[in-house]
């Protein structure tokens, strides 16, 4: 299987137990490797045989964006369902990072990755 991965995604979301988390917010950023066969789409040098990254992109920014979650786990997890609807993806790997989160000790970032697939 091939792999399109998308870096370093930034949005600001409202997810988080902590009502200071839903009221101001905080940057969220996401990576992602889709799953998918390129050879249709590299055989005829056509975008409609494979997963338009731009609009993925768009995609999970507006999640993250979207309805505030308590989880990051279930942000990820909104995020892989939306990416495994673009027909050529067959599995997903989602990394959130949460850099802000209210933690009282010195950290770099906290993640959660998971991995879906369509089963």
């Amino acid at each position: 299987m091939d792999r399109v991965a998308l870096r370093g995604l930034k949005a600001r979301g409202h997810h988080g137990v902590f009502p200071k988390e839903r009221e101001e917010g905080q940057t969220f950023i996401v990576d992602l490797v889709l799953g998918l066969d390129t050879r249709p789409a590299a055989a005829d040098d056509d975008l409609a045989k494979t997963v338009h990254y731009g609009v993925v992109a768009e995609e999970v920014v507006a999640v993250v964006e979207g309805d505030p979650v308590d989880l990051i786990e279930t942000l990820a997890e909104r995020i892989a369902q939306v990416c495994l609807k673009h027909d050529p993806v067959e599995e997903v790997e989602v990394v959130v990072h949460k850099p802000d989160a209210p933690i009282t000790v010195p950290f770099d970032d906290v993640t959660i990755t998971i991995t879906r697939s369509r089963v």
